[in-house]
C-alpha cells in the first residue's frame, strides 16, 4: 500500500506536468495574454516546486513522510481547482505557485516512500517502478490534456487533477493509519532561518538560469540575482555549520556515494535537457519534419524509459547501482557522439538514433542512481536525499537549456562570424555546425559523469551510526 501511494504520487506529478504544459497556449488566448505572460504561470510553479522541495524533504524526515504526502495531495488538488476557476492571469499565477507547493510536497518524498515500502534487497526495483510510473504519466498527459481542451475547455485540464489528488490524500492517510506504530520520530525544532536561506538560494538560481526569465529581466537584475545567490549561499553554509540543530546536515555531502551520485545526476540531466531543447529546432527547421512527426519521435524516450526502468531496477538489486548507472552514462556519450555527425541533409533516422540512445540513458541510469542516493541512505535522511534527487534533476534541466543556448550562440558566431540575438536555422550550415560543437562539448561533462558514477563508493546501505556527523543533534 505504501508503494502504491508513492507510485500514484509520481504518476500524478508526471501527468499533471504534461497536461498543464499542453494547455498553456489555449490558456493565454482565453485570459487575453501572450506567450510571455503565460510563461509566468509556468515559472511560478517551477519556483515553488524547486525552491521548496529540499525544505519539504527535510521536514518529512522530521514530521513523517505519509503526513507530508497526504498534505501534498490536498494542496495540489485544491490549487488545481483554483487554477481552473482563475479569471485573470494574476489569479492563475498565484494558483500555480501553490500548485507547485503541493508538487514539492509530493515529489520531495515520493522516492523515499518507495524505498521504505520494500526490503532493502528490492530497493532498485522500487526505484525502477517509480521511474516507470512517472514516464507513463508523461506519455498519457498530452493526450488527456488535448482531449480536455478539444471536448471541454482548458479549465478541465486542471479540474481533472482535483479528484485524483483527493483520492491520493485518502490513500496516504489510510496508509498513515496502518503504519502509525512504525514511524516514531523524536520532535526537533526546525531551523527556519536555514530553510529561508535555502529557499533564497534555489529560487535565485532558477531565476538566474531559466531561459524564460532571462528574456524578461535585464542585465542589472541578473547581476543582483548572482549576488543574491553568492550571499545566501555563504550565509547558509556559515549558519548551518554553527547552529545546534541544522536544517541540512552538510556532513551528508561528505559521503562519496551520495555526493558523486548528485554530480552524476546533474550531468545527465543537463545533457538530456540540452538534447531535448535543441533537437526539435534541427528536426523542424533544418530537416523540415512536421510537428506531428517530431512529436512521434519524442514519444520514444518515455516509451523506452518505461520498458527499461524495471530492468535497471532488477540489475541494481543484483549488481548494485554502480554498474547500471555507469552504463547509462556511456549510452549518453554515444547519443551525444551521434549529434556530432548530424548534417543539414541527414536522414531522419540519424537524429532518431540519438533520441533512442538518450532514452536508454534515462531508463537505465535513473533507477540505479536514485537507489544510490536514496535507497542506500540511512532512513532518517531519505526525505532529504529524495528531495535533493528531485531538485538536482530540476536544476540540471534549467542549466542544460541555458548552457545549450549559450554554446550554440558562441559556436554559431565563431563559425559564421555573424552575431545574432536569437538562434535561428536560417543559416542551416552554421546552425548544424554549432549544434555539432555543442553536442561534442557536452561529452566532456559526461566524462565527468563516468568517473563519478564508477567511483561513487560502496554498495551496502548506510545506517545512522557510521555517518560522519560532527554533532549528534544533526540527526533527527
Amino acid at each position: 500500500m505504501l508503494l502504491a501511494t508513492a507510485l500514484l504520487g509520481t504518476f500524478f506529478s508526471g501527468t499533471a506536468t504534461r497536461i498543464v504544459s499542453i494547455s498553456m497556449p489555449t490558456v493565454a488566448q482565453s485570459l487575453g495574454t501572450d506567450l510571455l505572460g503565460v510563461s509566468w504561470a509556468l515559472l511560478s510553479y517551477q519556483l515553488s516546486n524547486i525552491g521548496l522541495s529540499v525544505i519539504f524533504g527535510r521536514i518529512s524526515d522530521l514530521w513523517g513522510r505519509e503526513k507530508m504526502f497526504a498534505l501534498g495531495f490536498l494542496v495540489f488538488a485544491a490549487s488545481s481547482l483554483f487554477c481552473g476557476l482563475s479569471q485573470t492571469l494574476l489569479q492563475l499565477i498565484f494558483a500555480r505557485f501553490f500548485q507547485g507547493v503541493g508538487g514539492a510536497m509530493l515529489q520531495s518524498s515520493s522516492r523515499a516512500l518507495a524505498s521504505e515500502s520494500v526490503p532493502e534487497e528490492l530497493a532498485g526495483r522500487a526505484q525502477g517502478s517509480m521511474t516507470t510510473a512517472h514516464h507513463v504519466g508523461f506519455i498519457l498527459g498530452p493526450s488527456i490534456g488535448g482531449l480536455m481542451i478539444d471536448y471541454f475547455s482548458w479549465r478541465w485540464s486542471f479540474f481533472l487533477l482535483a479528484p485524483v489528488g483527493f483520492a491520493g490524500a485518502l490513500l496516504a492517510l489510510a496508509n498513515l493509519k496502518q503504519r502509525r506504530h512504525v514511524e516514531k520520530r523524536r520532535r526537533m525544532s526546525i531551523d527556519y532561518l536555514g530553510a529561508a536561506l535555502l529557499f533564497a538560494i534555489t529560487t535565485s538560481l532558477v531565476f538566474l538560469f531559466d531561459r524564460r526569465t532571462q528574456q524578461m529581466i535585464g542585465g542589472s537584475t541578473q547581476i543582483f540575482l548572482l549576488l543574491t545567490v553568492v550571499g545566501s549561499l555563504a550565509a547558509f553554509l556559515t549558519h548551518e555549520s554553527r547552529t545546534e540543530n541544522p536544517f541540512v546536515n552538510l556532513n551528508l555531502f561528505k559521503i562519496r556515494r551520495f555526493s558523486f551520485s548528485v554530480i552524476s545526476l546533474l550531468v545527465i540531466a543537463m545533457c538530456y535537457s540540452l538534447t531535448g531543447f535543441l533537437l526539435p529546432f534541427y528536426l523542424q527547421d533544418v530537416l523540415h519534419l512536421s510537428p506531428t512527426q517530431v512529436g512521434v519521435l519524442f514519444m520514444a524516450p518515455s516509451v523506452l524509459t518505461v520498458a527499461l526502468a524495471p530492468l535497471s531496477g532488477y540489475l541494481t538489486d543484483r549488481l548494485g547501482p554502480r554498474v547500471p548507472a555507469t552504463c547509462g552514462v556511456v549510452f549518453m556519450i554515444f547519443s551525444l557522439a551521434v549529434g556530432g555527425f548530424l548534417r543539414a541533409d541527414s536522414h531522419w533516422m540519424l537524429p532518431a538514433l540519438l533520441i533512442v540512445l538518450g532514452a536508454m540513458t534515462n531508463g537505465i541510469f535513473n533507477p540505479a542512481n536514485s537507489t544510490a542516493m536514496i535507497g542506500m541512505m540511512a532512513r532518517e535522511h531519505r526525505g532529504f536525499a529524495s528531495a535533493v534527487n528531485h531538485v538536482t534533476f530540476g536544476f540540471g534541466n534549467v542549466l542544460g537549456v541555458a548552457l545549450g543556448g549559450l554554446s550554440m550562440s558562441l559556436a554559431f558566431e565563431y563559425q559564421t562570424g555573424i552575431k545574432v540575438a536569437q538562434m535561428t536555422a536560417e543559416n542551416p550550415a552554421g546552425f548544424v555546425g554549432a549544434l555539432n560543437t555543442t553536442f561534442i562539448a557536452a561529452i566532456v561533462f559526461c566524462v565527468i559523469g563516468i568517473f563519478t558514477s564508477a567511483l561513487r563508493g560502496g554498495e551496502k546501505p548506510l545506517q545512522a551510526e557510521p555517518l560522519p556527523l560532527s554533532r549528534q543533534s544533526g540527526v533527527s
